[in-house]
C-alpha cells in the first residue's frame, strides 16, 4: 500500500498513461486527451508549482505524441481541432490549478501571520494589521505610552518551588498581565522573564492610547488584589507587581538579524518607563507614572482617570539627567 503522500502522484501518472493508450489505440472520435485534466487535478494535491507545470507540459507532450502516432504529420479532418481543444483545456486547467495553489499558499501565510501576531497584539489590532498595506518593518517615529510590569521579588517567591511550579505560576501571572494589555488595545513588545513590556499606540495609534495604558494599569492593580485575596491562606503565593508608565516619542521597526527579527520600539521613552517601574520599590507603589503621562491623559480628555493618581513629587531616577515628577496609583 502506498503512503498517502505518494498515492495521488502515482494515481495521476497511471491515469495519464491510461488516457494516452486510449487516445492512441482506440477509434473514439472525441477529445480523449481532455481527460488529462483529471490527471492534473489529482496530481495537484501533492505537487508543488514546478510539479504542476511539469504535469501540464507532460500531458501536452502525450497529446502531441498520440496525435503523431495515430495521424502522422498531417492536419486533415477533425483530429487537429480535437487536439487543439485538448491543448487549450490542459493549459487552462494548469493555469487555474496554479492560481488556486497560489491563493491557498497566501491564505496559509495570512493564517500563520495572524497566529504569530496574536501572541503580541489584541485580536482587534491583529485584524487591522492584516488589512493594511504598510509593513510593520517600516521604521517610523510615533508617540506612545510604554508600560513595564514586573513581579517584585519573584526569585525569592519561587526559590522553594519545583521547576514545574515556577513555570506554572509564571504562566498564570503573565496571562493575567497579557489579558489586561489586550483588553485595552495594547501590544506586548516583549516578555521579560517574570514581567513584560507593553506599548499603547504603535503599530496603530488612537486618540486614547494614554487612557488605555492607565486603564490597563488599573486592571492589573485590581487583578493583583483579587489574586492575593484568593491566596490569602497561602502566603507563598502572595505577590507584588510593579508597573511603570511613561509617555513620549518612540522609534518602532524591525530590530535584530536576518535569522531573527523582532518588531519593537526603542528610545528614551522606553528607558524612562523601565526606570519608573524600578522606582516603584523605592516609593512602595504598585503603579508609578510620569508627569508627561498625566499630561497626555488630560490632553485626551481623561481628567477623571488622571485624578486617580497622586503626586509623589520630583525624583531623580537612575540614568536621567533631570528630576521627573512621578504620580502613584496606590493598591486598594
Amino acid at each position: 500500500m502506498f503512503h498517502s503522500a505518494r498515492a495521488h502522484p502515482f494515481l495521476a501518472i497511471v491515469l495519464a498513461i491510461c488516457i494516452f493508450l486510449v487516445d492512441t489505440l482506440s477509434s473514439l472520435h472525441f477529445t480523449v486527451a481532455s481527460l488529462y485534466v483529471a490527471a492534473i487535478l489529482i496530481g495537484a494535491r501533492d505537487f508543488e508549482c514546478t510539479g504542476i507545470i511539469f504535469s501540464g507540459l507532460s500531458c501536452v507532450a502525450l497529446t502531441a505524441l498520440s496525435y503523431i502516432l495515430t495521424h502522422g504529420i498531417t492536419f486533415v479532418g477533425g483530429a487537429p481541432l480535437r487536439s487543439i481543444v485538448s491543448f487549450v483545456t490542459i493549459a487552462t486547467t494548469t493555469a487555474l490549478v496554479l492560481k488556486n495553489r497560489s491563493a491557498n499558499e497566501n491564505l496559509a501565510e495570512v493564517k500563520r501571520e495572524r497566529k504569530n501576531l496574536a501572541r503580541f497584539f489584541s485580536p482587534e489590532i491583529v485584524k487591522r494589521i492584516v488589512q493594511i498595506d504598510v509593513p510593520l518593518s517600516a521604521a517610523r517615529r510615533e508617540k506612545a505610552a510604554v508600560l513595564f510590569a514586573d513581579v517584585v521579588g519573584f526569585t525569592a517567591l519561587t526559590s522553594e518551588k519545583t521547576p514545574d511550579e515556577v513555570i506554572g505560576v509564571l504562566r498564570e501571572l503573565l496571562a493575567m498581565l497579557s489579558e489586561a494589555v489586550f483588553a485595552h488595545r495594547g501590544s506586548i513588545d516583549k516578555f521579560l522573564g517574570d514581567g513584560l513590556m507593553a506599548v499603547f499606540g504603535p503599530p496603530l495609534a488612537s486618540n486614547q492610547d494614554a487612557t488605555n495604558a492607565a486603564l490597563c494599569a488599573m486592571q492589573i492593580r485590581d487583578r493583583l488584589a483579587h489574586w492575593n485575596a484568593r491566596h490569602a491562606n497561602n502566603p507563598g503565593k502572595l505577590i507584588r507587581i510593579a508597573v511603570g508608565i511613561h509617555w513620549g516619542e518612540v522609534v518602532q521597526g524591525d530590530i535584530g538579524t536576518d535569522q531573527r527579527l523582532e518588531f519593537t520600539v526603542v528610545g528614551a521613552t522606553v528607558n524612562i518607563a523601565s526606570r519608573v517601574e524600578a522606582y516603584c520599590r523605592t516609593l512602595n507603589a504598585t503603579v508609578l507614572v510620569t508627569g508627561d503621562f498625566i499630561q497626555s491623559l488630560i490632553a485626551e480628555g481623561s481628567v477623571e482617570v488622571a485624578n486617580a493618581f497622586t503626586s509623589e513629587g520630583e525624583h531623580l531616577l537612575k540614568g536621567c539627567r533631570e528630576p521627573l515628577c512621578l504620580y502613584s496609583l496606590k493598591i486598594r
